[in-house]
């Protein structure tokens, strides 16, 4: 693994980085007040190449590396600390991926142009309302039809429902296909047999969550995405690759909430002398620094497998890959977390004000902490498997 960027990674780098400080960070305050993203904000987005990044040239996208992806998603995190603007980011990215390497020709050059343009919305659909883990038993069911499939069921606790009705758009769904196996599909939010509903959140206020209920929803043929009954595998790719962009999105998020702290600690007089001279405060930012080093570069790594690895190695190498992706998301949006929470003591009274700004940030990373594209204690199953074998399962 090469540590050190590329002068073109580096310089992609420093433009998403001004892009945050002169877009996002000026309306972070905007996007979680009036529970969206402002459109011009997604413009910025689709000019600067940031939607559905890995999506190839020839459907609108760049084409680029998970370890250039993950660098953006930093720096995204890092921009808009409410976390909104990074789930939009992740959705399009890490489901871009899958729909441009399993979807069928008709349906790529159909929706992901109009995706990495920011005028279509590209999400994931698995969780259900009896549950987002577990999904070998989820209920949702597609049964074939003369021109494609029929979905019927319950998607529950879904980014971006509202987005996918206003701009257009849909989200890949994992059914349960009653000719046996698992079938993953791309359903359009906007169509006959559909309805929607929002849910309110206490954070990143700036992308809808909500459900979506299929009542025998057509779905056209060429929607499919991968061979037919093996949707589950595509899911799991899928989720691989989105759970190294969202903790890349929290280590930008802790990273601006260190830099925030460090200048407080700096200037704040306490006693006679700067915060930043009491060791209490001094050796809390070490630890905090130090293991936030640790993830970041160890989720620079999972990027890295999954380009060298992801589309071609054996058994090893992946299971390397999930050992990896599930060590930095168990990581990531807990010390996200820890970082915000501590930034804010040292503000005393004034870090829980608005005017700070840091309760966005910790409202924001709470989301990953509670479960959004798998639970901690998942990530524990996933780790127990990977270093002791499936026959440790516990639900087996």
């Amino acid at each position: 693994m090469q540590f050190e960027l590329t002068d073109e990674e580096r310089a992609f780098q420093d433009a998403v980085r001004r892009f945050g400080d002169r877009v996002l960070r000026p309306n972070e305050r905007r996007i979680d007040g009036q529970g969206r993203i402002p459109d011009e904000v997604i413009a910025g987005m689709a000019e600067l190449g940031l939607l559905a990044m890995p999506v190839p040239s020839e459907y609108g996208g760049m084409g680029a590396s998970a370890v250039l992806t993950e660098l953006a998603a930093e720096e995204v995190g890092r921009g808009d600390s409410s976390m909104a603007t990074a789930v939009f980011f992740l959705l399009e990215a890490g489901w871009g991926r899958i729909f441009a390497r399993y979807g069928t020709e008709e349906a790529k050059r159909e929706v992901l142009p109009a995706v990495c343009r920011g005028r279509a919305f590209l999400g994931i659909a698995t969780t259900e309302p009896t549950g987002g883990s577990d999904l070998a038993h989820l209920r949702t069911t597609s049964r074939k039809s003369a021109d494609g499939f029929t979905v019927r069921g319950e998607k529950a606790f879904l980014s971006g429902v509202e987005e996918a009705r206003r701009m257009g758009g849909g989200h890949l769904t994992l059914t349960r296909a009653e000719e046996g196996g698992f079938r993953f599909l791309y359903v359009p939010t906007n169509g006959p047999g559909r309805s929607t509903q929002r849910f309110e959140n206490m954070g990143r206020m700036g992308i809808s969550t909500g459900a979506i209920t299929y009542t025998d929803a057509p779905v056209p043929a060429h929607y499919l995405i991968g061979a037919d009954g093996e949707g589950f595998g595509r899911a799991m790719e899928g989720f691989t690759v989105a759970r190294t962009f969202v903790s890349a999105a929290c280590v930008g998020a802790a990273e601006r909430a260190l830099e925030t702290g460090m200048r407080h600690i700096k200037e704040r007089t306490v006693f006679g002398r700067p915060l930043g001279k009491f060791e209490g405060i001094q050796f809390e930012l070490a630890d905090l620094y130090a293991q936030l080093e640790a993830v970041k570069w160890q989720c620079r790594r999972a990027a890295w497998l999954i380009d060298t690895y992801l589309d071609r190695g054996g058994a090893a190498q992946r299971s390397e890959i999930e050992r990896t992706v599930a060590a930095v998301k168990l990581t990531a949006p807990p010390l996200a977390f820890e970082c915000v929470k501590r930034v804010m003591m040292w503000f005393g009274a004034a870090g829980y004000t608005k005017d700070v700004g840091l309760e966005l940030g910790l409202r924001g990373v709470t989301s990953y902490l509670v479960g959004a594209e798998g639970g901690l204690n998942v990530m524990r199953m996933i780790l127990g498997r990977e270093l002791l074998g499936r026959e440790f399962l516990p639900y087996k």
